[in-house]
């Protein structure tokens, strides 16, 4: 049977949110925020905190698109070099279908990252009892933690853990006809050049929000797998520019990304309309090779 559509709506998010304590926290500032006059919120809602501004320099990583996200690059699709300018990344909403043990899928607490196999490259498939592949187009995800505190120094032995929606703006774990799959959902630890890089899949857009892409850093490993509730050290959201998401939408299995993305932009969306400058990824390739998004990542410790 072909998953039902996303539960889009502030009621049913907030109902998620109110789950956990983080979640009161988000959902609250929402509500002070006017969110409830606004225009439907929705899937992963909620306003960033970017008040943390702290960095190395006042410039942003070569390769970053603009808050249009209409350009990309045509360089190699990996980051190959630490940046020699770096900003905090801003501390995003996790939303409502982080999965990483801070609320509850309605059969009990979500928590993905104590999962047999979740410390994982390639996300492309659930692990445990469902073997099941989500279907897209292909996408790498390179993310290089780096430490504004230190000129950019990068930083090895973190965990990062990465999930994001299918192509029809399901959330594994919570989306209804996914519930029992944890597919797009991995963790890794950084290299020595603070790198992780996840293969996945495209995701879609559902009603109300830009393409994005949710991660969490964590200290360690450890941090990540056993302590996960409330231990992360940041947690943001990666844009994808528009030109590619055009070109993606255009293929089989992402048609109501087109209605969608029409509908929303940059400017309206609840988390990138303060800027997208430090979490636009540098995105190359094609639908027929597939694409790769790279993303320095800069926290301050």
């Amino acid at each position: 049977m072909h998953p039902q559509p996303h539960p889009h709506g502030l009621s049913h998010d907030l109902q998620h949110l109110l789950r956990s304590t983080r979640g009161r926290r988000e959902a609250l500032r929402w509500l002070g925020a006017g969110a409830l006059a606004a225009t439907p919120l929705l899937g992963c809602g909620g306003g960033g905190d970017a008040t943390d501004s702290s960095s190395s320099s006042s410039g942003t990583s070569t390769g970053t698109s603009t808050d249009t996200g209409t350009g990309t690059s045509t360089g190699s699709g990996s980051v190959t070099t630490t940046p020699t300018t770096c900003s905090v990344i801003p501390n995003e909403t996790a939303g409502p279908y982080p999965g990483d043990g801070t609320n509850s899928n309605g059969s009990g607490i979500a928590n993905a990252l104590t999962l047999s196999g979740i410390v994982r490259s390639d996300i492309r498939a659930s692990v445990g009892s469902s073997t099941n592949t989500a279907p897209g187009v292909p996408l790498t995800v390179t993310l290089q933690l780096v430490n504004t505190a230190t000129n950019c120094g990068s930083l090895a032995g973190y965990a990062i853990y990465l999930w994001h929606c299918t192509r029809d703006g399901l959330y594994s774990m919570y989306s209804s006809g996914v519930t029992g799959e944890n597919f797009l959902r991995g963790v890794q630890v950084t290299d020595s050049s603070g790198k992780v890089t996840f293969t996945t899949i495209f995701p879609g857009c559902y009603s109300g929000r830009m393409p994005h892409i949710h991660f969490e850093v964590f200290a360690s490993l450890s941090a990540a797998t056993t302590t996960p509730s409330g231990d992360q050290i940041r947690t943001s959201q990666l844009a994808l520019p528009v030109a590619v998401c055009n070109e993606v939408y255009a293929t089989s299995g992402y048609s109501a990304s087109v209605t969608n993305l029409a509908q929303i932009s940059f400017a309206s969306d609840n988390v990138f309309s303060d800027g997208t400058s430090l979490q636009m990824a540098t995105v190359t390739g094609s639908v027929a090779t597939g694409y790769a998004a790279t993303l320095p990542v800069g926290i301050a410790v």
